[in-house]
């Protein structure tokens, strides 16, 4: 208790200020079918070096994504960083700046926010986009607000295609909102009717491109759909560094796209921190959730760059407000900006283009596999296989071996026995010809 500055005395007289008895009336709006009956089990006190050495022992049962063949994806891909990111953003004008409610002492962030901004738009075929957001799920479910907001309708239609974690995100941010999430079923060989299903009372479409299970499609004719009838298309986008290659949503017809920024400047970290982006039309950006950094001339006439629109609780009443999100991700906004600004445009081009052909090489040393099935033949970077066996076994019994061999999608999708022999693979830039060699050996070896 050395660590606590109140004492018994300063506890009873804040209780008795807020008029409650006790600590536990304060959780009396928790069930208690959910409260702990006993304290957690936790090591006995220990000194802080013998702490460090036991969390050494635990992150060393780790199998890192460089220690071996690394094939993991659905959501999280692992590129490379180049050094001259980290060295920037570690910068302690960068490092520890953080939200700029002063304009005119935060110059260097706004002006790297709206660099940010202007990049998100050009890779997405936008015109306008935020200063970020938490990460693609969050992104995903205040697009979904966004658009009833705009359409004043309240049905919401998700893709089988789009990643579970942003759909349980939308249904979870949603669920209290007076708004229908309608999510259908997931869907490797992306069979599903979207254009069928939107009506009158259809928001938005929510869908992902390349789709979860890795699928490539032409959202043109659904775009058009959505707007004879009134309807928003949202674009997820799991994968930034594919929008190098393929059409980006806004010239597809996309009114918002989202999408996990991770990819590009940011390492896995063994799952975040993310990175929301948030892009969509000019006419909608007083919907937009966020902040948009502007560019001005001061009282001599210099250019400098000011929060131009905030829409955020913190900003403005919270009734006004279109988002309760409160932080932007800056320094990993910041990475994305710097690594794409490394990059521009040929070097992204080309990034996405050694990203495709790593795929398709791994896809074509997986075909002649006895056990293995290519589920698609239009994907970017990552794509479906169906095996002979249960992928999450084959994805055990290949980590033992110092193999991550994919991620099997009975781990996102449980409750669907008819995805358990499905396997996600993914290829970047980091992937060797000898980590395919490896991978194909161990699953030729493994489903015999």
């Amino acid at each position: 208790m050395r660590y606590l500055p109140l004492t018994d005395a300063d506890r009873k007289a804040m209780l008795a200020a807020i008029g409650v008895a006790s600590v536990d009336d304060l959780f009396i709006d928790v069930p208690q079918a959910v409260r702990r009956d006993a304290p957690v089990e936790l090591p006995p006190h220990a000194s802080e070096y013998e702490v460090e050495r036991r969390l050494t022992e635990l992150a060393g049962r780790n199998l890192v994504a460089g220690s071996g063949p690394f094939f993991l994806g659905a959501g999280a891909y692992r590129h490379h960083v180049p050094a001259t990111v980290d060295a920037l953003i570690q910068r302690g004008e960068f490092l520890t700046s953080y939200t700029p409610y002063q304009p005119e002492v935060s110059q260097g962030t706004l002006q790297y926010l709206f660099e940010f901004q202007t990049q998100v738009a050009l890779i997405t075929g936008m015109e306008v986009a935020n200063a970020s957001m938490y990460d693609g799920a969050t992104a995903t479910a205040e697009a979904a607000a966004m658009a009833c907001r705009i359409t004043r309708r309240k049905s919401i239609l998700l893709s089988g295609s789009l990643h579970p974690h942003y759909r349980s995100v939308t249904a979870t941010a949603l669920q209290f909102s007076g708004l229908t999430v309608e999510a259908l079923d997931p869907d490797p060989l992306d069979l599903e009717d979207l254009i069928g299903r939107v009506g009158p009372e259809t928001a938005c479409v929510v869908v992902q491109n390349p789709g979860f299970f890795g699928r490539i499609v032409d959202l043109s004719a659904l775009a058009a759909v959505c707007h004879d009838e009134g309807a928003l298309l949202v674009v997820a986008v799991a994968e930034p560094v594919s929008l190098g290659l393929i059409e980006p949503p806004g010239a597809m017809g996309a009114d918002i796209v989202v999408a996990e920024g991770q990819s590009i400047g940011n390492a896995l970290n063994f799952g975040g921190p993310g990175l929301g982006l948030f892009a969509t039309r000019e006419r909608f950006v007083r919907q937009m959730s966020g902040r948009v950094v502007g560019q001005t001339v001061d009282a001599d006439g210099r250019r400098g760059w000011v929060l131009t629109l905030s829409t955020r609780e913190q900003h403005i009443r919270r009734e006004k407000a279109t988002s309760n999100i409160c932080t932007n991700s800056g320094l990993c906004a910041l990475a994305f900006t710097i690594h794409l600004a490394l990059l521009g445009e040929a070097g992204l081009r080309k990034l996405a283009e050694i990203n495709h052909a790593k795929a398709v090489r791994l896809a074509e040393k997986l075909q002649p596999v006895k056990g293995v099935r290519l589920l698609s033949q239009t994907f970017f970077n990552e794509f479906a296989v169906a095996l002979s066996k249960p992928a999450a076994d084959v994805v055990e019994t290949l980590a033992s071996r110092r193999i991550l061999a994919g991620v099997p999608a009975s781990r996102f999708y449980p409750s669907y026995p008819e995805l358990d022999e499905v396997l996600l693979l993914a290829a970047t830039e980091m992937t060797s010809e000898a980590d395919m060699d490896s991978l194909v050996a161990a699953l030729k070896e493994v489903l015999s």
